[in-house]
């Protein structure tokens, strides 16, 4: 289990200016990972009313419930380790299964039912990550239900680092700033079109 608080900045990218920086930072294959990403909420959607995310984030061989909570600057991230066998049970059952214990805790503080937690979007990323002076840099190219989009984000250390800074590690590429919705946001918009 771990908490931390998130601090992220996030831009779109066309496919032009996301190899920009691929070919900039000498990203290699090697570098790239993917991962899965299960997003639940109730069909009330009382984790997106309180500005909340809930995700499950598996790979080859790990994966990990993370619970975002939105902080007067960031998100507090509440993460707890899952094994396979709880995914495969999550997504068997189209519900958020797993115990993750600490996550199940702060839930419980917002008197949300574990049983109340459905699957309502999915999304895969093929994601390069590496530091820079700025903060950590991800690289992402998603896919989900039929859309396919590249994305910067950038999570700083630093509480003064601000939008305009981003904009500032933007300007460097001559990329322009792209304001996003979230993944978790994205994805069930996207898949709720196809309802």
């Amino acid at each position: 289990m771990s908490k931390e608080i998130e601090i992220e900045f996030k831009s779109m990218l066309t496919q032009n200016g996301y190899e920009k920086l691929l070919h900039y930072y000498n990203v290699t294959n090697k570098q790239f990972v993917i991962q899965t990403n299960l997003y639940f909420d109730t069909a009330d959607f009382q984790l997106k009313q309180r500005g909340m995310g809930l995700r499950i984030r598996y790979f080859s061989d790990t994966a990990e419930a993370t619970l975002k909570i939105p902080q007067t600057v960031g998100l507090l991230e509440v993460t707890d380790r899952l094994s396979l066998d709880e995914v495969e049970q999550a997504i068997n059952k189209d519900q958020f299964t797993p115990q993750a214990t600490e996550i199940l805790g702060q839930l419980r503080t917002f008197n949300i039912s574990l049983s109340d937690l459905h699957l309502i979007g999915k999304l895969i990323t093929k994601r390069a990550e590496f530091t820079i002076p700025e903060g950590k840099l991800a690289l992402d190219e998603s896919w989900y239900s039929d859309y396919h989009d590249f994305e910067l984000e950038l999570e700083v250390p630093d509480y003064n680092f601000n939008e305009g800074d981003f904009k500032q590690l933007l300007n460097k590429f001559e990329l322009p700033y792209r304001k996003t919705k979230n993944k978790i946001a994205r994805a069930v918009s996207a898949q709720q079109e196809k309802i």
